[in-house]
């Protein structure tokens, strides 16, 4: 399958290539994000949070256990209310842990939204780059090889990685140089 799916982008690219006579070139956001001091910046926060995240998730879970433990360990003593007490303050402690992960790491919690609103903006300069350095360069076509593409040769001077991550740069050193004025 994935044999034919790179015969199949192959033959596309042959035959936009023939029929256009396009000029193409590919990009590695990956590395172009590595290399934005910003993103490793947010990163670096995000990274922080999600730890702090951790740490009070395994936090309530520590204390889950040792009410769970006591509460096994008294079962025997406890009776009526009491029982129903303190089995009532081991559900709520476990239902709390669940409802805790699902809301920070589940499909759609508060970590992939916070990696969301990160990422979006890089994103978004990025393509902004991209646009510029085609439009200046002729590209037709631009490639992203650090998503699923599998680009099994190319030139060197059909990676525009470099020069995207120049407009990047220089956006930011401008903006560095204005904020110490």
């Amino acid at each position: 399958m994935k044999k034919l799916k790179t015969l199949f982008l192959a033959l596309a690219i042959l035959s936009c290539g023939l029929i256009n006579a396009q000029k193409m070139g590919v990009v590695d956001t990956q590395y172009i994000l590595e290399n934005m001091p910003e993103y490793k910046e947010a990163e670096a926060r995000l990274k922080a949070q999600i730890d702090t995240w951790e740490q009070d998730l395994q936090r309530l879970q520590t204390e889950y256990e040792q009410k769970r433990s006591a509460f096994e360990n008294e079962r025997v003593l406890l009776i009526g209310d009491q029982l129903k007490l303190r089995e009532k303050e081991v559900l709520d402690l476990d239902k709390s842990i669940k409802t805790t992960t699902s809301l920070r790491f589940g499909k759609n919690g508060e970590v992939t939204q916070l990696r969301t609103n990160l990422v979006q903006p890089f994103q978004d300069q990025i393509w902004t780059a991209i646009k510029t350095m085609s439009e200046k360069n002729g590209l037709g076509i631009v490639f992203d090889k650090s998503n699923d593409i599998n680009v099994i040769f190319l030139q060197k001077r059909y990676d525009y990685t470099d020069k995207v991550l120049d407009i990047l740069l220089k956006g930011t050193e401008k903006e560095k140089k204005t904020n110490k004025k």
